[in-house]
């Protein structure tokens, strides 16, 4: 048995952004992936204070991506710090857009063994 996962990547520079199981560490919704924090690798996102409103998902701030060369990446990323809570999955996670030109999406299967030894 295996358990389906995801790492998300950089593009540009190579660094991954988030890598996890996909359904609550990884949650893919809307073409989008909002990332639990303990899943989120990288540290390299700098909120750019750049509101954005939902009509059903509710107030974001946008996100910048620095690469670890200094370059940034504008808006790659952003966070609701106002989200409905009839969506528990989005609440105060990383998201990023499957559809990014910057992001690449890797999946692959990963068996429950490896899992079991990783859970404390």
């Amino acid at each position: 048995m295996s358990r389906k996962c995801v790492r998300i990547v950089h593009a540009k520079s190579g660094s991954v952004i988030a890598e996890g199981p996909a359904g609550w560490a990884i949650t893919p919704f809307e073409g989008n992936f909002y990332i639990r924090h303990k899943n989120l690798v990288t540290r390299q996102f700098r909120v750019n204070y750049v509101p954005g409103l939902c009509f059903y998902k509710f107030l974001y701030v946008w996100l910048d991506f620095v690469a670890p060369d200094g370059t940034v990446t504008k808006n790659l990323g952003w966070k609701y710090w106002l989200p409905n809570p009839l969506f528990p999955f989005i609440w105060f996670r990383v998201a990023v857009s499957s559809s990014h030109p910057e992001i690449r999406v890797e999946r692959y299967e990963r068996p429950e063994a490896i899992v079991a030894e990783e859970q404390p």
